[in-house]
């Protein structure tokens, strides 16, 4: 799997996930993520059903946190697990149709034990603090998610608090090419506005 840049987690956004999901297909984010943690499986599924509509056929991968079973019966691209789920490996045993495999991890020994598990991406985070997890873990700072992301031979995708622009250029300088974001497009009435944004500043530190 090669680098995909911006990664956009959604997660009850404020213009909907239909319309957030069109947004990101139409500024051609690399990979959407779908995280609805305390909704029943019956209504996360029927969200993974539209936004796999929105998506299908488009360059944007659309990710299904946590559930390999909600991610294969509405045809995703993938899914993304963490530390205390489902295991890489038997998510492909036992969903052999899923096509990519995320993991989550918060730290350079979690890091390092990826590369046996051999998920397609890493997230590493959360880089900064954030609100968006109920139990969240340490922050690593830039300097680690760095060298996570240096220390594993597929794309590692920075997550935590990404939430303005001086963060984004810090990111993309330290050479995290590929990073999350969630608040500053849920929370945004406009969400295709806020996606150019985001990769226009990307965009521009790299340069």
């Amino acid at each position: 799997m090669t680098d995909f840049g911006f990664y956009l987690v959604m997660t009850s956004p404020k213009a909907g996930y239909v319309r957030c999901a069109e947004a990101a297909v139409k500024a051609g984010v690399g990979m959407l993520q779908l995280r609805m943690k305390h909704a029943a499986r019956e209504e996360v599924l029927a969200v993974a059903r539209e936004v796999r509509a929105v998506t299908r056929g488009s360059r944007t991968l659309f990710i299904v946190n946590d559930d390999p079973s909600v991610a294969a019966e509405c045809g995703a691209d993938g899914v993304h697990v963490g530390q205390s789920d489902m295991a890489v490996a038997e998510v492909r045993s036992r969903w052999p149709e899923i096509g990519v495999v995320g993991l989550s991890t918060h730290s350079l020994e979690q890091a390092r034990n990826a590369i046996g598990a051999k998920p397609d991406y890493i997230g590493v985070g959360p880089v900064w603090a954030t609100p968006t997890k109920d139990i969240p873990d340490p922050t690593l700072g830039v300097a680690t998610a760095a060298g996570m992301a240096h220390l594993v031979p597929f794309p590692a995708v920075a997550i935590g608090g990404i939430t303005d622009d001086g963060r984004i250029c810090e990111l993309v300088r330290a050479g995290l090419k590929n990073f999350a974001v969630v608040r500053s497009v849920c929370q945004a009435e406009d969400p295709y506005s806020a996606i150019r944004h985001i990769q226009e500043v990307a965009a521009d530190a790299g340069r």
